[in-house]
């Protein structure tokens, strides 16, 4: 019973020891060996020998892609000075740990959250000085429309170059929304509306104007149209009245009694126009005569 319980004591021991002068590295992580004055990033992932704690200890930094969530109140001014409100993320990591550390970079534990938090803060200020410096050389209208793409770029080549001296590589850098603040919203949208109320009075009053020359236009052609077709029609009229008076002279001459028969036949249109007309003559009377026959007028 002795024997095993040293056993197991022994075995414990020699895991403790074993624990205190080993570390490993995975794939996704740096191992920073910290002791005696000195850092040491190892990157090669596997099983590591080191001297024991306190002589040397072990720290890690996440070699992973990381995203960093802009805060979506973060107020830049234009060159309006103008108030804009932009949501970015950013996606980072650590390309140069030496350089990470050199440049005063945090390290962490296992789990590598105090690096990642460390990290996320300078590129943080590394992006909200690029965007401040980019979107104070552009107006509202540039930022908002046209060149948000290129404001972004912008703004991602200069973090990036930035961040290398960091020992940081940015991979990329996005604007998901740009917008006025709350008292830039409330003056824009009161001056878009007299905008809107200015120009749709604009057009009204050129409607009405090119209404009523439209109408003068229009009438002026009328009162042309109705005096040239008057004049044609009374031309017409005169000619077709000569003619007329040509055929029937012509036609007259020819048979005086044809004319004295036609002339009748006029003068029995023109007297008995309505069926309510009334005329009291002598049956005997010259104006009936042509009643009577065919050959009564001779």
């Amino acid at each position: 019973m002795n024997r095993v319980l040293s056993i197991a004591v022994a075995a414990v021991a020699a895991a403790a020891i074993l624990s205190s002068i080993t570390y490993s590295v995975d794939q996704h992580r740096y191992a920073v060996v910290s002791g005696m004055g000195e850092r040491d990033v190892v990157a090669r992932p596997g099983l590591h020998f080191k001297l024991p704690a306190p002589l040397q200890t072990v720290s890690y930094l996440d070699k992973r892609l990381q995203t960093l969530d802009m805060p979506g109140n973060e107020r830049f001014l234009t060159n309006e000075k103008k108030d804009l409100v932009v949501d970015a993320f950013v996606k980072w990591k650590i390309a140069d740990a030496r350089q990470y550390l050199l440049s005063g970079g945090a390290v962490s534990g296992r789990s590598g959250e105090r690096a990642r938090d460390g990290g996320n803060e300078r590129v943080g200020q590394l992006v909200r000085n690029a965007l401040t410096a980019e979107i104070a050389k552009r107006s509202v209208g540039d930022v908002l429309s046209g060149q948000r793409g290129q404001v972004a770029e912008a703004v991602r080549q200069r973090v990036a170059a930035d961040a290398r001296r960091l020992g940081v590589e940015v991979a990329d850098v996005r604007l998901r929304r740009v917008d006025f603040s709350d008292q830039v919203n409330a003056s824009l949208i009161e001056r878009m509306r007299a905008e809107r109320v200015r120009v749709a009075s604009e057009t009204r009053a050129t409607g009405a104007a090119e209404n009523e020359q439209i109408r003068a236009d229009a009438e002026r052609q009328r009162s042309v149209i109705l005096a040239e077709a008057q004049r044609d029609a009374e031309s017409i009229r005169g000619e077709g009245d000569a003619r007329a008076a040509a055929i029937y002279a012509q036609s007259f001459g020819k048979n005086p009694e044809f004319y004295r028969f036609y002339r009748s036949m006029e003068a029995y249109k023109a007297t008995f126009k309505g069926r309510n007309d009334v005329l009291v003559l002598d049956a005997n009377s010259e104006f009936f005569k042509y009643f009577k026959g065919p050959g009564a007028g001779k």
